[in-house]
């Protein structure tokens, strides 16, 4: 997010949204304001998911900062193109966020009540996750600038079909040690 993401201001979900905003509005740093917008989110995650994911979401949450906030301060972004930093941007944040939810953890955010919602109605986490993004997405857009909304759209539609890709993969584990191996 920070390298390709947030120099244009395009928030890869909800809650980066909600941190672009608050760095526009309040000046905070973007590793603080994600702490900010996960904080409510976190306690319907213990009462919903239980402690231990949400102890890995938590850490999950404290990495992201701490790194957004490292990266944003220290490595220089040199854009590259924004359709490239787009795309780079929401294929990394797809990758990551899937193996988060494959792991039992999660980015924070948005997928709590995404994953929330997924489960209660037996919906796609990635698709439920679109949908409540949308609407940070307008109001991102309204503050800042109209076109992060249709870049927003489109890092959500290629993020959230890799999560979707990725928790849905099946996984056969390959076991060399076992006396039947040779029959595989």
């Amino acid at each position: 997010m920070s390298l390709f993401l947030f120099p244009h201001s395009i928030p890869s979900g909800g809650a980066a949204g909600i941190a672009i905003l608050m760095n526009h509005w309040f000046h905070l740093s973007l590793g603080f304001s994600l702490w900010i917008a996960n904080i409510v989110f976190l306690f319907f995650a213990i009462r919903y998911f239980g402690y231990t994911w949400t102890f890995r979401t938590i850490l999950s949450v404290a990495t992201t900062s701490t790194t957004v906030n490292f990266i944003t301060l220290q490595v220089p972004h040199i854009h590259v193109h924004l359709l490239l930093d787009l795309i780079a941007g929401s294929v990394f944040f797809g990758i990551g966020v899937g193996i988060l939810i494959r792991a039992g953890a999660s980015s924070g955010g948005m997928v709590i009540p995404a994953l929330m919602i997924a489960t209660y109605k037996n919906w796609s986490p990635g698709k439920v996750m679109m949908g409540i993004n949308l609407l940070i997405f307008l109001l991102t857009a309204l503050v800042i600038d109209y076109k992060i909304v249709i870049f927003a759209i489109i890092c959500q539609f290629f993020s959230t079909n890799i999560i979707d890709y990725i928790y849905e993969l099946k996984i056969h584990k390959i076991s060399f040690l076992t006396a039947n191996w040779r029959k595989r």
